[in-house]
């Protein structure tokens, strides 16, 4: 599988450089006054620096699951076993979730763990793992 890139905006890059780095333990890659590169579980997450300060609030949901889902969010895939730390490493953080680790479609196909929750930017990111990973694409 090819790495994605991802560029994203924040107002503070000081406050989302420790977050990606410290809480989700992101890799530092390149970077400059304006910018940071991070090895986002093998692919290139870049954030940029906004000059302007803009106010930014997921408000768009999709119903899935029983769960109000935001829309829009990335992430990626995990293994069962780097999911589940994560999972327990944010809950020792507090980290306030949208939608707590849980397992989705549990008994059905495409059953997977999932969480959801926000960057200090209020970018929303969900993190899941398949313990079979041929149900990734599974209809």
């Amino acid at each position: 599988m090819h790495p994605f890139h991802l560029a994203i905006p924040v107002n503070n890059l000081e406050i989302c450089r420790a977050f990606y780095k410290d809480v989700l333990g992101c890799d530092e890659g390149r970077s400059a006054a304006h910018w940071v590169d991070f090895n986002f579980f093998g692919h290139q997450l870049v954030i940029h620096e906004k000059s302007a300060p803009e106010t930014r609030e997921n408000t768009s949901t999709n119903f899935v699951d029983g769960k109000d889902i935001p829309v829009p969010h990335f992430g990626v895939v995990l293994s069962w076993e780097e999911w589940i730390k994560l999972s327990e490493n944010l809950k020792a953080r507090n980290i306030a979730f949208i939608v707590e680790p849980y397992i989705r479609f549990k008994g059905q196909v495409g059953e997977q763990a999932t969480m959801f929750f926000l960057d200090p930017e209020n970018n929303a990111l969900e993190f899941k793992a398949f313990k079979d990973q041929n149900q990734l694409f599974a209809k």
